[in-house]
């Protein structure tokens, strides 16, 4: 079945414009690894996106606007021109890649008498479903997984080996200096359209719950601790510890290995830079990174940084 790419474009409502001989592509693929019959992008500017179109072998490239009059079309390949090249491909992809696999849940998984399942979920071998979890629709449970005092939304993922609904990492000492866990009552509940990624730990809430609202990505061995809010359309890159209490607005990003400490708050749309230690509170769109963290927000001047984090402005 080959793809309309000119009538796609139309229905999504991107503005753009063509160069090149009318191609018609079956296939996505890498810019580098593209033959004839499949589209790729490329959302590079300048010598650089030069440079890999033309190599590339591909059908169809979606290319930035500014790379118009800049590109000499060979013999085959067709070009389009439109703000978000990156963002055009992932939506046409997800539109011609729909697989039809039957979702079933494992014969090897455990699910407790009183768990309930909505329509249409898988679940893999040796995952365990507890006492009094809830997922909803349309949702894909991995392999090892174990989910304790949760509540899933729909169109949810939980990748393999993942742990969501422990107790959390809480304890008072007597005088004598012994420890005391500290109570842990509450759940994890977890909104519509949440992808987490493999051996993710999400603790459940002490006295009240951690939650993940919808929309929001987890990288692999992103650690959650108890009482943490997380806001909608987030993307936490792997190996991001955010400690107990704090919260998010909505569509942060951050880095690889970043730490946010514990009780601070974090606004909307910030970036979180890899590697950074955040220690105190972050005010909306502001870029931080370093140990501590720092404002470096009037340091960056290329737009990629946004591209990279999903944001627009």
């Amino acid at each position: 079945m080959s793809i309309e790419i000119k009538q796609e474009l139309n229905h999504l409502g991107y503005a753009f414009e063509s160069e090149g001989r009318e191609a018609y592509v079956i296939k996505f693929s890498s810019i580098t690894e593209a033959g004839s019959a499949d589209i790729s992008f490329c959302y590079y500017e300048g010598d650089k996106a030069i440079n890999y179109i033309s190599k590339s072998n591909a059908g169809i490239i979606l290319c930035k606007k500014s790379m118009i009059g800049k590109i000499n079309p060979k013999d085959g390949p067709q070009f389009y021109f439109l703000e978000n090249p990156r963002l055009a491909f992932v939506q046409l992809f997800q539109k011609y890649n729909i697989t039809n696999k039957i979702r079933e849940i494992s014969q090897y998984s455990t699910l407790h008498d009183s768990a309930k399942i909505g329509k249409n979920c898988s679940i893999g071998s040796y995952s365990v479903v507890d006492e009094d979890c809830v997922i909803g629709d349309n949702c894909i449970i991995g392999n090892r997984v174990s989910l304790k005092n949760c509540v899933i939304g729909d169109n949810c993922i939980v990748q393999t080996g993942t742990v969501i609904g422990e107790d959390g990492f809480a304890y008072e000492r007597y005088d004598s200096d012994e420890l005391i866990r500290f109570p842990h009552i509450g759940k994890v509940i977890i909104s519509d359209n949440v992808e987490i990624c493999a051996n993710c730990s999400i603790a459940k809430g002490s006295l009240s719950n951690t939650i993940i609202e919808s929309g929001t990505k987890l990288d692999a061995l992103v650690h959650l601790a108890h009482n943490v809010k997380i806001g909608k359309n987030c993307e936490l890159t792997a190996g991001t510890i955010i400690g107990g209490s704090t919260i998010t607005g909505n569509s942060i990003w951050t880095g690889l290995n970043s730490t946010l400490k514990d009780n601070i708050r974090i606004g909307d749309n910030v970036i979180v830079g890899a590697g950074a230690m955040v220690i105190r509170d972050v005010e909306d769109k502001d870029i931080v990174a370093g140990v501590p963290a720092k404002s470096i927000k009037n340091k960056i001047n290329t737009n990629l940084t946004f591209l990279m984090a999903g944001q627009k402005d």
